[in-house]
């Protein structure tokens, strides 16, 4: 079996959502083929992720496919730019197809794009490198990177059923609104009860699951350090097998609570949002 036929069969199990496993809040979970495009109910209809077997066979295609391994395997592929032990789909689930979770479906036709935190219009490849910079405390890609030029191709795959224009109402995680204060104490409980399992009872991760807090993890720049993102994150996706049954307060206590823990610093953060507009919920 070709290389090329491996990370085929690997980017098809992208669009098999499994009863108990992957059933995203914002769809039914069942999916439909439709024009060469993989179709989830239940959804927005513009959220057409393509169906892997239109992936080229050419050059462009290798690089859609380098572009999904930098994604699902970026401690292997990426290694080079990664400072912790997170891989891109860690946060983008399932590759980034996943409605619930910051799915790359559809991203590329928001680019570029005026971003309020950096203070200036970035290009997608941009948006990728402060993720590797933030989320994954590791190192800008060069430009002329052809690994970070295969990240922008795959998700340009992704997102080329959705018409140029499109305001892609999935972006991003399901925000999560609350009057509950946070409490850290209660989220201890928990963790312990609904995260630890997979995550470790340190928090350090498991095969199962990613570290969460420490210097393996991401860092008080990333957009998961707001209390904010990872309640929405947490209530949209975890337990991941369980149900889904956290519910909104213990979401949120949850965040507190791992948002407390120690985890590495982002010197950049001193630059963020230079004409103002600051989330509440930024922990610096």
């Amino acid at each position: 079996m070709s290389g090329r036929t491996i990370v085929t069969i690997a980017v098809l199990s992208l669009f098999t959502l499994e009863t108990g496993c992957v059933p995203p809040p914002r769809a039914t979970g069942q999916l439909e083929s439709s024009g060469g495009a993989v179709q989830v109910s239940g959804i927005d209809p513009l959220f057409l992720p393509p169906s892997p077997d239109t992936i080229p066979g050419d050059q462009r295609g290798d690089a859609i496919r380098m572009g999904y391994l930098m994604v699902v395997e970026t401690q292997e592929y990426g290694k080079r730019y990664v400072g912790n032990a997170l891989n891109c789909t860690n946060c983008h689930l399932d590759g980034g197809v996943n409605p619930n979770t910051a799915s790359f479906v559809g991203i590329s036709v928001l680019y570029p794009e005026y971003r309020a935190r950096a203070g200036r219009k970035m290009s997608l490849a941009d948006r990728i490198n402060e993720c590797f910079e933030r989320s994954m405390n590791g190192e800008a890609l060069p430009p002329e990177s052809t690994k970070l030029s295969a990240i922008v191709a795959y998700i340009e795959w992704l997102s080329q059923n959705v018409p140029p224009g499109s305001t892609v109402p999935w972006r991003g995680i399901p925000r999560l609104t609350s009057t509950h204060p946070p409490d850290p104490a209660k989220g201890k409980n928990v963790f312990a009860v609904k995260c630890a399992f997979c995550h470790g009872t340190d928090g350090q991760g498991t095969m199962a699951a990613p570290p969460l807090w420490g210097e393996r993890s991401y860092t008080i720049g990333a957009g998961m350090a707001r209390v904010g993102v990872a309640a929405s994150f947490i209530k949209a996706n975890m337990p991941r097998g369980w149900g889904w049954t956290v519910t909104d307060d213990e979401a949120f206590d949850a965040a507190a609570f791992i948002n407390s823990q120690p985890r590495p610093d982002f010197p950049g953060k001193v630059h963020d949002w230079p004409k103002g507009g600051k989330p509440a919920d930024v922990p610096y």
